[in-house]
């Protein structure tokens, strides 16, 4: 491809310098949270974030209430980017499902309505093995994951702005 036929390419790469992140982690399944929101936590760190300036933490009761905050933090246009981290175990009901679906819509909600990246980082699993071995076990850590996908999301956003 010739240099004047070339189209602009935005791609978020991992510049973190003036960005600010809000993470949200649900206490409920809080051995697991706990777990993501480390992995957060290391991912920025790892990435030159200074942490105490740039990073502020929001716990709530579950993943259902997860949405919520994210709408209340993104309407305060402080963050360049949001994690939502949670971890649903189904169990004996449909209650998993409800609980699930209303999150994922919820947060989906947000980031398109809001004009702030904002990450899903809830862990939707069959059984508590399987969300320990994606929070830091054998299948990595999705908070690590959440978190580079919002630094990704922040230097794209911030490319693209008005």
């Amino acid at each position: 491809m010739t240099t004047y036929d070339s189209p602009r390419i935005f791609d978020g790469a991992l510049r973190t310098e003036g960005r600010t992140f809000a993470v949200i982690v649900s206490r409920f399944n809080q051995t697991v949270t706990d777990r993501l929101l480390d992995g957060a936590l290391q991912c920025f760190r790892k990435n030159g974030v200074d942490i105490p300036r740039s990073v502020e933490v929001f716990f709530c009761p579950g993943a259902y209430e997860l949405p919520q905050v994210a709408a209340h933090v993104t309407a305060q246009k402080r963050y360049s980017a949001v994690v939502c981290l949670g971890a649903v175990v189904r169990g004996e009901t449909p209650h998993f499902d409800f609980i699930c679906q209303e999150c994922a819509r919820g947060i989906g909600d947000v980031a398109r309505q809001r004009g702030v990246p904002v990450m899903f980082g809830v862990l939707t699993t069959d059984t508590f093995e399987q969300a320990m071995e994606r929070a830091g076990g054998s299948v990595g850590n999705k908070g690590y994951d959440a978190a580079l996908g919002a630094v990704q999301m922040a230097d794209l956003f911030a490319q693209t702005s008005l």
